[in-house]
């Protein structure tokens, strides 16, 4: 079945990247998007009839009615504040986005339509030092960016015709580039500074690219009834770093890379765990770009970009 979907925040980090790849399969793809960046990513995808574009911004009071949101089959809501900084700074208006609108949402929808909710796996917070965190270790978001996609996540669930991912920190390549998430910032900043400062290298991290996070909303659409009603961790398994580890694979395609250990310096985002996702990898699914990939394509990017990277984070 080819899909009628709706994408809220289409024109976003990941949302560009996974229209582009919906649109490109085939399905008919409504984008809505307020252009808060005042970039428009998604103009390769004009001249496709399968293609719709709406400025809009979720938050004005008639969205849904203006959308007509019942006419879709499968909505995927990826409009948000996000990031634990941006969110600190704008706590209300990150609340009224990332849960508020998705509980809105939810109440709008009808029993046979499908959402795909797209939430972080910042909400556990700090794990333990002996195991990973699987989909049913506690959540303790330590930030109220993880506190209000956990809410939301919630929501979701509650509606039964669902699937919520807990994403890891995304890295590679967009056509709305994002440069403040760890991978693609420090890449960015070793190349053209070749210099890092590294502080609570321990904390750890799990990643996954960009590229097989589009790949995991293709396989969960083709396969959403044997995943609906549940809740699925999103990485790259062999992407389980610490902060330390992760330089040195950029050290190694780097060069002349000088790192920097400040001792006293405190990391404000205090997330520190490992993540499992065997969960859907027995499902059949399968990360195809592994974190060395990754760093060799950020690195052509940023050498061959001259333009300036919007961002507001």
């Amino acid at each position: 079945m080819k899909y009628n979907i709706l994408i809220t925040g289409g024109a976003g980090y990941i949302g560009s990247s996974l229209t582009e790849h919906l649109v490109l399969l085939g399905y008919k793809v409504t984008v809505v998007d307020c252009l808060y960046y005042k970039v428009f990513p998604l103009s390769n995808l004009l001249k496709f009839k399968n293609f719709k574009f709406i400025n809009k911004n979720i938050l004005d009071k008639n969205f849904f009615k203006d959308i007509n949101i019942k006419k879709f089959d499968l909505v995927i809501p990826l409009a948000a504040i996000v990031g634990a900084p941006l969110c600190e700074r704008k706590k209300n208006l990150a609340t009224k986005t990332n849960f508020l609108f998705i509980k809105k949402l939810i109440a709008h929808l009808s029993p046979r339509q499908k959402i795909i909710f797209p939430t972080t796996n910042s909400g556990y917070g700090v794990g333990s030092r002996s195991k990973f965190c699987n989909e049913n270790s506690p959540l303790n978001p330590v930030s109220h960016y993880g506190i209000t996609k956990n809410l939301a996540e919630k929501e979701v669930l509650r509606f039964k015709n669902s699937i919520a991912f807990r994403l890891a920190t995304v890295f590679g390549f967009s056509h709305r580039m994002r440069t403040d998430l760890l991978v693609n910032n420090f890449t960015m900043l070793a190349l053209k500074k070749r210099r890092l400062y590294l502080f609570e290298s321990n904390f750890r991290r799990n990643f996954i690219h960009i590229y097989d996070v589009c790949r995991a909303f293709e396989f969960a659409i083709k396969n959403f009834n044997k995943m609906k009603n549940n809740v699925f961790n999103l990485g790259l398994s062999k992407a389980n770093l610490t902060k330390k580890q992760l330089v040195k694979k950029i050290s190694k395609q780097v060069k002349n890379l000088k790192i920097f250990k400040m001792a006293k310096k405190v990391d404000p985002d205090k997330r520190d765990y490992f993540v499992s996702n065997k969960k859907i990898e027995k499902l059949g699914f399968k990360t195809m770009i592994d974190i060395d990939d990754g760093i060799r394509e950020l690195i052509d990017f940023y050498n061959f970009n001259k333009s300036k990277i919007i961002n507001n984070y």
